[in-house]
């Protein structure tokens, strides 16, 4: 595994970033290499989360870095948020996803759609890692086209009454707490907080995943589940609320990935550069330069493509067309990357010596999962042309 992770930088781009993104990243890039590094591999193989790093993960301010500090979270900007979850990336995409389903998908609509009291009692708790949390939106039947979602909840006076499941949920069966996105008795979709323990609720978790290992995959189930009124996110009606969570969880995989293509680089530089072959070290061949090579220019260009994402979002204008582009595009890059870099090291590269092939697995279910390569494609196909092809 390589040593002294050496973080690729080819246009400057830390020239674009304040001290404190600076600071942040490396806070987070620290216990990466402390926390993670040492373990993932194990935890990879074996299938199992590492849970213990869930109050790590809010100690080092990972849940809701833009979510205010009255509400638990650190007030940070969006290129703030994107830095950590590219080193978290740089860990694991398990370990990315846990932090980013717990930010984007659950304090961010708790912190945008709900009340003063919801947002007291839950946000505080999900920032420091106390409670874990989960979102509920894709079904058995229905992925990229949720709108067509099955699950119903009907006003039964006091409360309402939930029906449904859904499909490939992260942190499933171990969250205090799930953001369900429902239809109500006109169909419209509605955002409800489930917690763990309320009757005929169910998580059942998914195994047999040949893709993020690390990481608590899983359904939702509903029979019959009695949900207070006072659990229902008053501040959005229909998609809007549930496709604005998924943008700022698309924008922090945008940034995410980008640290696994950066660990997988990094560590074929170095491995190019020890191996010798032909009484020279095989970072001299030229087939061997150039996918180092064409794997910084794809990096780069990642990182620039970020950061002026980043900036968008800061200021309030980064639309869901450009993030989808953002998202389609890293994801691509670094699965490309993870590919290419595990042919430097040749058969060396399968084993879990070296991060490639972990990393490699990962990102086929990040290619997929919020918003597939091709439905991304056809989003900004949409943008540009004003003709919806998915529909």
């Amino acid at each position: 595994m390589a040593k002294n992770f050496n973080a690729p930088d080819y246009f400057n781009v830390d020239d674009l970033l304040t001290d404190e993104h600076k600071i942040v990243r490396q806070a987070v890039r620290d216990w990466v290499d402390r926390s993670v590094k040492p373990f993932i591999e194990d935890n990879y193989e074996k299938a199992v989360f590492p849970r213990h790093l869930i109050k790590e993960l809010g100690e080092i301010g990972a849940f809701g870095p833009f979510i205010p500090e009255e509400f638990g979270g650190a007030g940070m900007d969006y290129i703030a948020y994107g830095l950590i979850m590219q080193e978290l990336e740089r860990g694991d995409s398990g370990v990315r996803s846990m932090a980013s389903v717990q930010t984007s998908l659950v304090m961010y609509p708790i912190w945008s759609y709900g009340t003063e009291e919801q947002r007291s009692k839950y946000l505080p708790k999900l920032a420091s890692g106390e409670m874990v949390g989960c979102f509920g939106l894709t079904e058995p039947n229905h992925g990229s086209d949720p709108g067509s979602m099955l699950t119903r909840f009907t006003d039964k006076g006091d409360h309402y009454l939930l029906n449904g499941a859904k499909m490939w949920i992260t942190n499933s069966s171990i969250a205090d707490v799930a953001v369900v996105w429902a239809k109500d008795d006109e169909g419209v979709i509605r955002g409800l907080i489930v917690e763990k323990g309320m009757e005929g609720f169910t998580a059942p978790e998914t195994h047999g995943k040949w893709s993020l290992r690390a990481s608590v995959t899983g359904e939702l189930v509903f029979d019959n589940v009695r949900v207070p009124k006072e659990n229902l996110l008053p501040g959005v009606k229909g998609l809007r609320g549930p496709l604005s969570c998924l943008s700022s969880a698309r924008y922090g995989i945008a940034w995410g990935v980008i640290g696994a293509a950066m660990d997988c680089y990094d560590t074929a530089l170095q491995y190019s550069l020890e191996r010798q072959q032909f009484g020279k070290p095989i970072g001299a061949f030229q087939l061997q330069q150039k996918k180092l090579a064409e794997a910084i220019t794809e990096i780069t260009k990642a990182q620039l493509l970020a950061w002026r994402l980043g900036t968008l979002r800061n200021e309030g204008r980064a639309t869901p067309a450009q993030i989808s582009m953002a998202k389609r595009n890293n994801v691509a890059m670094a699965l490309d990357i993870a590919r290419e870099m595990r042919q430097v090291l040749g058969a060396m590269g399968i084993t879990n010596d070296f991060p490639m092939m972990r990393h490699m697995m990962n990102l086929e279910s990040v290619i997929t999962y919020e918003g597939t390569h091709d439905v991304h494609l056809l989003i900004t196909g949409q943008d540009i042309t004003g003709i919806a092809a998915y529909k």
